[in-house]
Order: structure tokens, then C-alpha cells, then sequence
């Protein structure tokens, strides 16, 4: 672990951090925090809760006082084991600062724990064993409570780390031959080895449930060890050598530093991720992966890098409406909209009819009798202007909206978007198709603007939008010449498929698309070409549905399994 400067209260003393060891059972009672530091003959204890260090320092008895070199805290958090350069173990309590005892090998040359330095103390789940590891290459294990030793193992070379798992009571050991054994201290014996580090080990850790054993070394290689298959199942070599490591309580994400830099690197877990059965299918054995640490001053696409006859794309045009998308096989994704909105699509008409007022509104006053007014199917009163400016004002608007109002032109911003969605993605579609070979796939979202535009509307705007398109007079075989909003229907049908296609907005779609054919299923039926249409929409539909009922089946039957399973 590299040191870590910690100032105490008025920066009059500042040690360089070595160990912290934390226990948050205790964490509002007293002092859950103990730390050693370089060359001080000292443990300090701390109150994480407040972030200030605590009234006791922890100071081990005999007169040749030597620097502290180990700490633990028992898992009740009420003891402090500590180890120093002379091989001086001792256990204090933390609410007082006492010390307990210290624990004695009798076989030793002194009156000591080991002959050497401790270079780690670790105690158990439920205060009955407590293991210390000196640099000498001896392992004891102690009577915690009567402070008697047990056991004891010789590796027969130095010991320059060890990390205790309380779960499954396993104890990883690493020596100067680089060899990681695994010690089983409750039945008192020696149950893994693992190979593979060619330079010194810096740092392990034990995954949550203790099935992981993770190592890193000065040789760059991270390595991920299997407890219960007894191998390596993943390894990657940085070009930076890792100096400390931990793993979340999730497993989720593994947290490195490394040497000369300032930063913590975070690691995505792929087994939780990456959506693979098995972790088999990318475990790597004894291979090892190369992995560049991310930089700020990285050069991505460097010209030497690029192949000269492969055609060259600016992406950024591509980027305001479309995105490379990935999606896990066979499963829809949601628009994450609240329940009640589209909810509300498909019972529209319940809600006006339950909200329908049971008096009708009442008119506004009339104005007074020297203002002209003429009545208006709303209600409201108009105020009737001059025959001159009427017949200026109704002459420009005939102009102006025979312009605007052309063949299939669109009258309203959802159309609008519609229609310029439908343009502007064909158009890009059809450039990527003739930059890109076959073997290269880009996937772009049809209507991304449409879909976002939609999906901020009220239900009732909504509803209002496709009633626009009605036709209430319809002929059969109406070209969409005659007809605009043959196009627009047209189009919506087009969309609709895309988006069942693309499986993304699986119920906003759905409801929308039962809001559709609500209104506009006659003129579907009457007219080939959208019959055409909504052909194929059916056939996607149908496909789709089958493979998601199907994914609801397996769900149901496997819950029933584990409700009707008697543990």
C-alpha cells in the first residue's frame, strides 16, 4: 500500500500511514478505527464517525519499544491486536485503551510471539482464533481468549503479507517465492497453492462471499484466483504495476492504485455485466491480457494507426439524432415513463367520460352594447372589425395559405416531426450504405427525434394528433396525392414497425399503437397499400410477442419453483 500522509489535529506531528484497519460494528460507540504507522513504536485509534483521532494510543509494554508493524480489530470491534518489528503481539481493548495481554510462544528464544518481525495479525468471526504471520515464514494460530498457542506452520521462506477471510475462515499467505498458499486455520492446515507472479506481490483481497481470491504484483499482472477450482480463471498485465486493490461488497467493481500516479482506477466486473452464462466463456486461465490504463493526453485514431484505403467518415454529423446501439438479444426495452402516462393512451376514452362535467360551462357575460360582437361557436366574444380590413386580411390569408397548405404538407408540429424524422433518416441511411461495407454494421434509430418528441406529450394531445388525421369520407384506393393523410397514416405505420423492430419503447409503443388502430382501423381496411402495411406490422408483432411471453413463462415457472421449494 503506498503511504498515505495523515496529519493529527494541528499538524504538529505527521506520520506516514502504513495499515488503517476499520470496523464499523462499533463505529458509534467508541473508536473503530486503528492505525500503525512507519517507524512509531505506536497504534493510533480514531473516530471515523467525527473523522478525529481518538483519546487512547496504543502502546505495547515491553521496555524495548519497537515500531508497530500490524493491526486488527476483533469482530465484535471491543479489541485492538497489534504486532511490532520484535515480534511483540498484544490485544488492548478499545473503549479504554488497556491492554489485555500479550500472547507468548514459550518455544521461542525470548519471550515473544515470533522471533522475527509480524508482519500480520488477523483474529476470526467469533473471537475464538487469532492467527499472526511473522518474517521468518512461521504461521501461529492462538487461543484468542487464553492467549495459548495452537498451531503453527513453516513455510521455510519469508512472509511478506497476509489478508483473512472471516466467512469462510481462509487465510492467503504470500512469501518471497511468490507463491500464494491458503491456509484453513479452523481444522489447522494447508488447502491451496496458486502460481504465477514473477516479481513481488503488492497486494490481495478476497472477494465478499470468499469464492475470489484477487493478487496483484510489481510485475503488472492482475490475477483472479478460484478458491473452490483451485486455478486462475482470469489475469491482465497493465502497463503500470498495481500497489493496492480492493473489491465492492457487489463485486461489481474493483478499485487499483498504481505506482506514480494520483488517481483510483475503477474495473467493471464483466461476469455481472457483459451478459455472458458463464464466466467460462471469456476466463482466460494462464493467458494474459495486456491492458493500457486510460489517459487524458491519450491519441485516439492516430494517423499511423489508420488504413489509407479504407474510406474515411466524419461521425460527428451522425451524432445529433442517431447512436450506436447495442441490445441484449431477444429481451425489449422500456421508455421508463411513468405507468399512468402511457397507461392513460389506451384508456383515453374511460377517462374523458369519467370527467365529463355533469352541468355544461357556463357562458362569459356579453360586452357591453357600444362594443360590436359577434357570436363564436366557443363562446368567446369576437369583436367584429371593419368590412375594409376584413377583406384585406381574408385575401392575404387565401394567399398565404394556399402557399403553406401544399400536397401533403404538414399542418402541426407532430407532423412536422414526423415528416422531417422520416427525410432526414433516409437520407442518412442511404449515405452510410454506400460508405460502409458489408461486413462493418451500424445500426442507427429511425424517428429518435419523433419518438422523443411523442413521448413528451400529453395523452390527450396525443389523442388529438392522430384524430387530425381521420378520414371521415374516405373512397376506397384513394391515391395519397388526394389524400395527405394517407401519407401521414402511411407513415406512422412505418414507424411502428421500426420501433417493434428496434424492440425499444416496448409499452409506450404498445399503447400507442392500440391508440392508432382505435382510430384509424376502417380507413386501414379500406385502403391496399396500408392493409400492406399493417401486414407486416401483425407479422413483427406477433413474432415479438412470442418471444416475450415465452421469457414470461420461464419467469412465472421458475418463481412458482422457488415459492412451492421447502428449505
Amino acid at each position: 500500500m503506498s503511504s498515505i500522509c495523515l496529519t493529527i489535529r494541528s499538524s504538529f506531528l505527521t506520520f506516514f500511514l502504513s495499515t488503517p484497519i476499520l470496523a464499523e460494528i462499533r463505529e458509534r460507540d467508541w473508536c473503530n478505527v486503528v492505525t500503525c504507522h512507519m517507524d512509531t513504536a505506536q497504534a493510533y485509534v480514531w473516530r471515523l464517525q467525527n473523522f478525529v483521532i481518538g483519546e487512547h494510543i496504543l502502546t505495547p509494554s515491553p521496555e524495548n519499544q519497537t515500531a508497530v508493524k500490524a493491526c486488527a480489530i476483533s469482530a465484535c470491534g471491543n479489541f485492538a491486536v497489534i504486532g511490532t518489528a520484535g515480534g511483540w503481539v498484544e490485544r488492548f481493548n478499545l473503549q479504554s485503551g488497556i491492554s489485555r495481554g500479550s500472547y507468548v510462544d514459550m518455544s521461542e528464544s525470548r519471550s515473544c510471539a515470533h522471533d522475527g518481525e509480524v508482519v500480520g495479525v488477523a483474529c476470526d468471526s467469533t473471537n475464538t482464533l487469532m492467527t499472526s504471520a511473522g518474517y521468518n515464514g512461521d504461521i501461529k494460530v492462538w487461543d484468542f481468549k487464553g492467549r495459548e498457542l495452537k498451531s503453527r506452520w513453516e513455510i521455510g521462506c519469508p512472509v511478506v503479507k497476509i489478508v483473512y477471510h472471516r466467512s469462510n475462515g481462509l487465510l492467503a499467505t504470500v512469501a518471497d517465492d511468490l507463491v500464494i498458499r491458503l491456509f484453513d486455520v479452523v481444522a489447522l492446515r494447508m488447502v491451496r497453492k496458486f502460481e504465477g507472479h514473477a516479481d513481488r506481490v503488492t497486494d490481495m483481497c478476497f472477494s465478499e462471499d470468499g469464492k475470489w481470491l484477487l493478487s496483484s504484483s510489481m510485475d503488472g499482472s492482475l490475477r483472479i484466483w478460484d478458491v473452490i477450482l483451485a486455478r486462475q480463471i482470469d489475469a491482465i498485465k497493465v502497463d503500470v504495476s498495481v500497489t493496492a486493490l480492493s473489491l465492492s461488497p457487489n463485486m461489481d467493481v474493483l478499485a487499483t492504485t498504481h505506482v506514480d500516479q494520483n488517481g483510483v482506477y475503477l474495473w467493471v466486473n464483466q461476469a455481472m455485466f457483459s451478459g455472458a452464462s458463464g464466466f467460462d466463456s471469456y476466463g482466460s486461465g494462464k493467458a494474459v491480457v495486456s491492458v493500457k490504463l486510460p489517459s487524458v493526453s491519450s491519441k485516439e485514431d492516430s494517423e499511423e494507426c489508420r488504413d489509407p484505403d479504407k474510406p474515411v467518415v466524419n461521425h460527428s454529423q451522425f451524432q445529433d439524432s442517431s447512436r450506436l446501439y447495442r441490445q441484449i438479444p431477444d429481451l425489449v426495452t422500456l421508455s421508463l415513463l411513468p405507468k399512468s402516462q402511457w397507461q392513460s393512451l389506451i384508456n383515453l376514452d374511460i377517462i374523458k367520460a369519467r370527467n365529463k362535467p355533469i352541468e355544461p360551462p357556463k357562458k362569459p357575460e356579453k360586452a357591453p352594447f357600444f362594443l360590436p360582437s359577434i357570436p363564436s361557436l366557443s363562446g368567446e366574444v369576437l369583436f367584429k372589425a371593419s368590412d375594409s380590413s376584413n377583406q384585406e386580411t381574408g385575401t392575404k390569408a387565401d394567399e398565404v395559405g394556399k402557399t403553406a397548405k401544399g400536397p401533403g404538407s404538414p399542418e402541426s408540429d407532430f407532423l412536422k416531426q414526423l415528416h422531417s424524422s422520416a427525410q432526414m433518416n433516409d437520407c442518412r441511411f442511404n449515405t452510410l450504405l454506400s460508405v460502409f461495407d458489408g461486413s462493418f454494421y451500424l445500426y442507427l434509430e429511425y424517428f429518435s427525434a419523433f419518438t422523443d418528441y411523442a413521448k413528451g406529450l400529453s395523452s390527450s394531445t396525443l389523442d388529438m394528433e392522430l384524430r387530425m388525421l381521420q378520414i371521415i369520407d374516405d373512397d376506397d384506393e384513394q391515391e395519397p396525392e388526394v389524400r395527405p393523410e394517407l401519407h401521414s397514416i402511411e407513415l406512422l405505420l412505418e414507424y411502428f414497425i421500426h420501433e417493434i423492430s428496434c424492440r425499444d419503447n416496448f409499452e409506450f409503443i404498445q399503447a400507442l399503437i392500440s391508440l392508432f388502430l382505435k382510430i384509424h382501423g376502417e380507413t386501414i381496411r379500406r385502403q391496399s397499400k396500408l392493409q400492406e402495411k399493417a401486414s407486416r406490422l401483425l407479422e413483427i408483432q406477433s413474432s415479438l410477442w412470442q418471444s416475450v411471453d415465452k421469457l414470461f413463462q420461464s419467469a412465472r415457472c421458475m418463481v412458482a419453483f422457488l415459492s412451492n421449494s421447502q428449505f
